[in-house]
């Protein structure tokens, strides 16, 4: 995954429209078939990114974890008492 910045304006454009939308009272949002495509696309990278990352987070959570495990091994001389 890449890290570079994610051009999030198409999603920032669609809650305004649908924001505009509400306050006009309009039953329905319209947007061309290129702008849909615009909003799918960046969505689509948005969730692969956060996925990528929270797969990451975990990996490196579990490996903590396991290097921070204490064993503890008591040894004594075997005698019966």
């Amino acid at each position: 995954m890449s890290t570079e910045p994610i051009n999030t304006s198409p999603i920032q454009q669609f809650i305004q429209q649908v924001q505009s939308a509400e306050a006009g009272r309009a039953k329905e949002v319209r947007m061309d078939i290129n702008t849909a495509k615009t909003l799918a696309y960046t969505l689509g990278i948005t969730m692969a990114r956060l996925n990528g990352d929270t797969e990451k987070f975990i990996a490196a959570q579990v490996e903590k974890m396991q290097s921070e495990q204490v064993i503890e091994v008591s040894m004594d001389s075997g005698e019966w008492k």
